[in-house]
């Protein structure tokens, strides 16, 4: 029998062809694209800064808020960024507010009333905790880090930082001898002690700080739920293409180790059944803290997860107007 041997045919040469051309336009196209956009991507589920809770609103208007003895304000971290800032003033003075200007605003602050910079979270809101301070007889600062709400730029680690020190500097400059206290939340409380670290090297220390579920990169791992996790399988040479984040500095917020070195006042809170950080973490970030200076100093004050407050719903407490007052009268 006369030898035979397989030549491809026709559409077996079409099928390599668009094989190849796919393969071609993934090395040229999708991989470097990849490895530009996906870090801003990971940067956007950090920080959540893009999304707006609730949708369509003007935050020039606090007034829309149910805040009606609020003022918004903008001012200047660095060149080219400009950050919004909401100032209520403690509720017994709402009628007096009534058509005050930027500058009554800001001469209040010397009035001797204790002045709270609220520093949010990712996707939080931060309306109830300013009615509950100002309820309290509190001035009460609200700025949105860049990138969020109506401030400008784009959100990094070292810029958020930046942002609160122009916020904290302008509020001492103005409330005298005031107590000037701070209140992170999640996102937040990196922020805050970020801060207290980098004011500790100018000899400043923060008043007192609440730290409300306080994150901790140290103790917690990446989530399996979490959206960006997959970038992290460890397939060989995925490392040369797609570097971890902190290599770019876009978010560490080394809380533990800030912790080591803080040295104002602390209370923790923090909810049982919180989801995004196990109380398990909470406690011991808290005991960190506490080791550094004493339990008298640093308090941690759990919320039972059957009420079902979750990361982001401790202002529903009864309790937290008096827990806080009492944190107060303690500074």
């Amino acid at each position: 029998f006369p030898s035979t041997s397989a030549q491809p045919g026709p559409q077996t040469l079409q099928w390599w062809l668009k094989r190849g051309l796919l393969a071609l336009f993934v090395i040229l196209v999708v991989v470097p694209f990849s490895v530009k956009m996906l870090p801003e991507l990971i940067q956007h589920f950090v920080y959540t800064h893009r999304i707006s809770l609730p949708f369509f609103v003007d935050l020039s208007r606090p007034a829309d808020f149910s805040l009606n003895h609020t003022i918004n304000m903008y001012l200047t971290s660095e060149e080219g960024i400009s950050l919004g800032v909401w100032h209520t003033v403690p509720e017994s003075r709402w009628k007096e507010a009534q058509g005050k200007d930027l500058a009554w605003y800001q001469n209040t602050l010397s009035d001797g009333s204790p002045v709270f910079i609220y520093l949010h979270g990712n996707t939080g809101t931060s309306v109830m905790c300013q009615q509950i301070l100002s309820a309290l007889g509190y001035h009460v600062l609200v700025p949105d880090y860049r990138g969020f709400g109506d401030s400008t730029g784009e959100p990094t680690e070292a810029g958020l930082t930046t942002d609160f020190l122009c916020v904290y500097n302008w509020v001492k400059e103005r409330s005298r001898n005031s107590l000037v206290v701070i209140w992170g939340h999640s996102l937040g409380t990196g922020v805050a002690t970020n801060t207290a670290d980098k004011l500790l090297e100018q000899g400043v220390v923060f008043d007192g700080v609440i730290l409300e579920g306080a994150f901790n990169t140290v103790r917690q791992n990446i989530p399996p739920f979490n959206p960006f996790a997959w970038r992290y399988w460890k397939f060989p040479g995925l490392g040369y293409l797609y570097r971890a984040p902190w290599e770019d500095n876009k978010f560490v917020f080394p809380t533990e180790e800030n912790l080591k070195k803080m040295r104002s006042p602390i209370l923790f809170l923090h909810s049982e059944d919180d989801l995004l950080v196990p109380i398990e973490v909470a406690q011991q970030t808290y005991e960190v803290a506490a080791r550094a200076q004493n339990t008298e100093r640093v308090k941690l004050v759990t919320f039972e997860g059957s009420l079902g407050y979750l990361h982001n719903g401790l202002y529903r407490d009864p309790r937290l107007p008096e827990i806080v007052k009492r944190f107060v009268q303690s500074l």
